[in-house]
């Protein structure tokens, strides 16, 4: 890919190019990431290594209870893995009856953890390390220690950016994990532990729960934009958003419009804000979905919707009727042309709350994606898979690997992808100075946030439009990690907003 190389956006990181690279949130987990590579393992290898380590070094975001997603580029083609967990099968809508909204906190926030699944499975399909060596780095931070970086440290309370952290108990179910290539997890004596965990407390899930967990390898989706084709995982995840929101702004005069313009980023929000709308409305498992992903996905419902965006004022759309037809994320690519784009999470910040005594396992609470609305395809029940937040992205260029990128941040996520894809694609910003460029983000009706660095002018003529605008710091803006594929080599940006880098050699 051929880009800018200009940096117009304050930021003292520079692009990192190199023939090997990670990319991630957390310094020390990059680095276990490349300790895999240099072992002679593989990009997967190093995106497992990275990922696990993750799960020590930046647990306010992700853990092992967490769910993931990958991208993989290999053997040339692309290959997705959905390793979202499912409801409790004792679940019904009236467990939930008179409730305002699907819990945060608690068992019933708990839906069956995804990500060792996915640990396991990605090492045995494309792995060339043994299982266990991808722990190495991860039980060495959980048993001695590591330093707590800034942002990672929680507010107002110990540990301490600085201080040493140790977690014994972390290690010790990361060595089971491990010598059992995540067997005890789902069907040995950490899936009785987490089972007896949730009985005792009042929670629905068990070790039967556990043992019928697979996770799921399947197509990506996608469209073609600006010369490329941007993938994403299918549902249950949003990622269908983001690419109804390129697919959208394909139809709309984008490209005569400044990056950070006015103009474009009025455009950008009303497309997102349709794509929202149609996302909220029928994205779910895809066992209960009313509608088919590929409806969605019709350029001429695409064109049909953009007719909708009123080009000098804001609007609050409903979603449209197709013809039936607290996370982290990581990249990596090796010299052998490999390359992976991953995701995990615990939703927010350390998820349900639930810690399983003993286990330093911290339960994600994705069942909070569910829906209460009676016949909604994502309505809650049992043995479901919720709307899924975390959503990895890949692009190509004609059939050809381009770019493994994602920016963590919730329902973000898929606003972070249209605005990678825009300042990459459209505008040839490189992999830095797109990450490093202010943010605006779709809230609720007409609110909209603007992250700080866009020209005052700017939010004022977005105000004018009716836009309710609110001003925000980085936090809420989540993080970009990006690797883009050059004629010899990776060229890769890592989010100044995370604590995190890119590495390489």
């Amino acid at each position: 890919m051929k880009f800018s190389w200009d940096l117009p956006y304050p930021s003292s990181r520079q692009p990192v190019m190199a023939r090997n690279v990670v990319a991630t949130s957390q310094p020390l987990a990059a680095q276990a990431g490349i300790s895999a590579l240099r072992a002679g393992g593989n990009a997967v290898d190093a995106a497992l290594a990275t990922a696990i380590a993750l799960t020590v070094v930046e647990p306010t975001m992700n853990g092992i209870g967490s769910d993931a997603f990958a991208l993989v580029w290999t053997g040339g083609r692309l290959h997705g893995l959905n390793a979202s967990g499912r409801s409790p099968k004792a679940w019904t809508p009236d467990r939930f009856k008179g409730l305002p909204s699907m819990p945060r906190f608690g068992w019933d926030a708990v839906t069956v953890p995804g990500c060792v699944s996915a640990w396991v499975a990605l090492s045995e399909r494309f792995g060339r390390l043994p299982f266990e060596r991808l722990f190495d780095d991860a039980i060495r931070y959980a048993r001695e220690g590591f330093a707590v970086s800034p942002i990672t440290a929680p507010r107002g309370r110990t540990p301490d950016a600085g201080e040493l952290f140790r977690s014994p108990d972390h290690a010790q179910t990361l060595e089971t994990i491990a010598s059992s290539r995540g067997e005890a997890f789902y069907r040995g004596a950490l899936a009785e532990t987490i089972a007896a965990a949730a009985r005792s407390e009042g929670g629905a899930l068990t070790a039967e729960d556990l043992a019928a967990h697979q996770c799921d390898w399947v197509d990506p989706i996608g469209i073609a934009y600006a010369g490329h084709r941007l993938h994403e995982i299918p549902p249950n995840g949003q990622g269908l958003a983001a690419l109804i929101c390129l697919g959208i702004l394909a139809n709309t005069p984008l490209q005569d419009h400044a990056p950070d313009s006015a103009d474009a980023v009025h455009l950008q929000i009303e497309a997102m804000k349709l794509a929202f709308a149609d996302a909220h409305r029928y994205v779910a498992d895809p066992a209960h979905m009313d509608v088919r992903t590929e409806s969605l996905l019709d350029p001429a419902y695409h064109a049909e919707r953009a007719r909708l965006i009123d080009v000098k004022r804001a609007g609050t759309p409903e979603h449209g009727t197709p013809k039936d037809r607290g996370t982290v994320l990581l990249c990596a690519a090796d010299a052998e042309g490999m390359m992976v784009s991953f995701i995990q999470s615990n939703f927010g910040g350390f998820g349900s709350g639930v810690v399983v005594p003993g286990t330093g396992i911290a339960l994600q609470n994705r069942a909070n994606g569910f829906s209460l609305q009676p016949g909604h395809p994502n309505e809650v029940g049992g043995g479901k898979r919720p709307f899924h937040t975390i959503i990895p992205a890949f692009a190509t260029r004609n059939g050809e690997p381009a770019m493994a990128f994602g920016v963590m941040g919730g329902a973000f996520q898929p606003q972070g992808h249209v605005q990678m894809a825009v300042r990459m694609l459209l505008h040839r910003q490189n992999p830095q100075a797109a990450s490093d460029a202010p943010r605006w983000k779709v809230n609720e009706g007409l609110e909209v946030s603007l992250e700080h660095g866009f020209d005052p002018a700017v939010a004022e003529e977005l105000a004018r439009r009716g836009h309710r605008i609110r001003r925000e710091n980085a936090a809420g803006f989540g993080g970009a990690q990006i690797i883009t594929r050059l004629a010899d080599g990776y060229c890769a940006g890592s989010d100044h907003r995370k604590d995190g880098a890119a590495v390489g050699y």
